[in-house]
């Protein structure tokens, strides 16, 4: 398998991509050579992943190219996504072995052989909370294994009507999740643990926060995605009617204090942008036209306070590259005040994930 880093970025994007690389990814190594913009904004970044897919290597070398190609990148939050689970043993207790894996990595990055980049300081493992009472054990382990990392866990609940959405899920994710009969008595674990739960769903199924938010007031809940908006392979009309319906649910969701909001996610199919059918480079402004509207709606409904920039790389590489989508982000909030910027890139993800700051940022 050829590895990211093997490649040397040139003119021409898709040929830089390494041989097998998934077609849906040609935007991965783009932009690099787009100025920075505000390169001195320290960033946490809130939501990334690692791991090898079929074509597609992308661990701590690869990530840390990209995090040291300009923005200023002083820690990440690695995000669960069903890689490097244990192979055998109770069902319940895989998700460990990635688990343990973050908190190598992190262990690795901490150490300061591997730059200044803190990667994997916080980390969102796995969980299935249908399972109820039997999770309080895995939580338990996480928290043995990975004590000044484990913050927290995410199941995917994206549940869509339409079967065209389930092209690009690799694991669909069990359907009618927070109704689950097991769900909520194994949500009352986290919290007890003063654990957080990173909500991951489509912008329909809002109401299943809302109601989980009240249910359980004490407990912090960070929304993906900035919603997450299903409006792929839709006209004008109806993206516009979405997009109503979609800020209507941000706005009452926002109402409860103990929900956070993550921006980014942007990249993925599922909004509709089409940016992944390119063939030419997509550059950082074209990317915050396009995002505006549900970037500014996030932090209109939620406060800067309450919200936290994401790469989500290398998921949304199928739209943009990290220089560029960094870039876009910043370009978007740039009449921001200071105040906020240093909520928004790093501020709010440290309070959420109790991520302590390098002294000189």
């Amino acid at each position: 398998m050829t590895h990211l880093t093997d490649v040397v970025h040139g003119p021409s994007m898709t040929k830089a991509l390494p041989a097998g690389t998934p077609p849906a990814f040609k935007q991965l190594l783009s932009g690099r050579d787009e100025p920075i913009l505000e390169p001195d904004i320290p960033i946490i970044d809130a939501h990334h992943h690692l791991f090898t897919r079929p074509g597609l290597r992308y661990l701590l070398d690869e990530y840390l190219v990209d995090a040291n190609a300009g923005h200023k990148i002083v820690a990440t939050v690695y995000m669960e996504i069903h890689a490097f689970a244990r192979p055998d043993g109770p069902e319940v207790l895989r998700p460990l072995g990635e688990i343990e894996f973050a908190n190598g990595v992190g262990a690795m990055c901490a150490s300061g052989n591997y730059g200044d980049v803190r990667v994997c300081a916080g980390i969102i493992g796995h969980a299935d909370l249908r399972v109820g009472d039997q999770v309080a054990e895995l939580l338990d382990r996480a928290l043995e294994v990975a004590p000044e990392r484990f913050r927290g866990v995410r199941q995917v609940a994206c549940d869509d009507p339409s079967p065209g959405v389930y092209r690009f899920i690799t694991n669909p994710p069990p359907r009618g999740l927070y109704k689950s009969p097991g769900f909520r008595p194994a949500f009352r674990h986290l919290v007890k643990r003063g654990l957080t739960f990173d909500a991951a769903l489509f912008h329909h199924q809002l109401p299943d926060v809302i109601e989980l938010a009240d249910a359980f007031p004490d407990a912090t809940i960070v929304l993906n995605h900035c919603g997450h908006v299903m409006a792929m392979d839709m006209d004008e009309q109806r993206r516009a009617e979405v997009f109503r319906e979609y800020r209507k649910l941000m706005l009452e969701l926002a109402r409860r204090s103990n929900v956070y909001c993550k921006i980014g996610g942007l990249g993925l199919p599922f909004w509709g942008f089409e940016f992944m059918d390119r063939e030419s480079q997509v550059g950082y402004q074209e990317l915050a036209a396009a995002w505006r509207p549900y970037v500014e709606t996030s932090i209109e409904a939620f406060g800067a306070g309450r919200c936290m920039m994401e790469s989500n790389f290398p998921q949304d590489g199928r739209s943009a590259g990290f220089v560029p989508l960094w870039n876009a982000l910043k370009y978007i909030v740039r009449a921001a005040s200071t105040e906020d910027k240093a909520a928004l890139f790093h501020g709010t993800a440290a309070k959420v994930y109790r991520i302590k700051l390098p002294e000189h940022p």
